[in-house]
């Protein structure tokens, strides 16, 4: 099976192919004010240094979240675009599972982000499945994987990737077509818009 997948939700954008949990090739870019504008060039690169024709292609993995507003929107309409021209499934994710779960773990694991404001996202993960959803803490407690530092040497792309493929073998996929965002808190514009109206 080959699996294209991305991740726009953070400060480090990524992209992968994977054919059968084999990587093939994957990109990572600093994307916080350009990914609308790299996106697609990067998908195209990908495929086109790895002789893969798009039409290949059997399923788009992607991120939904939490991270950046502008970022989650952007990878969820790219894939969903290129999923729809093409005929073929999408496999949406959190981005804290795809960091968590890419990597055949199966213990108790916490995912934490920054989610500034003095406050942290936090999933937690057990035994192959998300027990607690992404959701807002003012203090962390216990050991987790930090994202920020899974950046400076993982590709979450190919994680996403990587559980997509234990995904599809599992016959799981149904259960990860909502492609609706999780954004765990009300944007900037929202928060004022709540405060103007009360």
């Amino acid at each position: 099976m080959l699996i294209l997948a991305a991740d726009t939700s953070l400060p480090i954008f990524s992209v992968a192919l994977t054919r059968d949990r084999q990587l093939i090739g994957a990109v990572a870019l600093e994307g916080r004010s350009s990914r609308n504008e790299k996106l697609l060039p990067a998908v195209d690169w990908l495929l086109s240094e790895s002789g893969i024709d798009r039409h290949e292609i059997d399923l788009f993995a992607v991120t939904r979240g939490p991270g950046s507003f502008t970022g989650v929107r952007i990878g969820l309409a790219t894939i969903q675009g290129l999923a729809l021209a093409l005929g073929k499934p999408i496999c949406a994710m959190s981005t804290h599972e795809a960091i968590a779960l890419g990597d055949d773990n199966g213990e108790k694991i916490a995912v934490v982000d920054d989610a500034g404001r003095g406050e942290f996202y936090v999933s937690r993960f057990e035994g192959h499945r998300e027990v607690e959803p992404p959701h807002l803490v003012k203090a962390l407690d216990g050991e987790s994987i930090v994202v920020a530092d899974f950046l400076q040497h993982g590709n979450v792309a190919s994680a996403c990737a990587r559980r997509a493929h234990q995904l599809a073998a599992a016959n799981a996929l149904e259960s990860y077509a909502d492609v609706t965002p999780i954004y765990v808190r009300l944007a900037e514009a929202e928060v004022k818009l709540q405060q103007k109206n009360e």
